[in-house]
């Protein structure tokens, strides 16, 4: 039995073994790098969700009509613009100096 190879009994020699390892630790990290941005994501979805829960809610304006205001003779121009204005007010993008002022340029003859 001289010069016959000494059979390994099945086992994987040095190389099939450390490619073997290479394949592994290749998946782990592909895996584990996947799950941290997965998770990252997560996080900034939740903070986002808290800041816009916890934004201040401005109250809603009121807005005051004046009682049985006799019919002026503003045309559809003139009337869009100020229903444009008091749903930008009710929004809250108008101060209440700045819905006054634009109403006022509007109304004036």
């Amino acid at each position: 039995m001289i010069g016959r190879r000494m059979s390994r009994g099945g086992r994987p020699g040095l190389i099939g073994v450390a490619a073997r390892t290479a394949v592994v630790a290749g998946t782990a990290s592909a895996v584990s790098g996947r799950v941290s941005a997965r998770q990252q994501q997560q996080a900034a979805d939740r903070e986002a969700a808290q800041q816009a829960a916890s934004a201040p809610v401005a109250p809603a304006p009121v807005v005051r009509e004046a009682p049985d205001a006799p019919a002026s003779g503003l045309d559809d121009h003139a009337l869009s613009t100020l229903e444009r204005l008091g749903s930008l007010y009710a929004q809250g993008l108008l101060s209440e100096a700045e819905f006054t002022a634009a109403k006022q340029r509007v109304l004036a003859p």
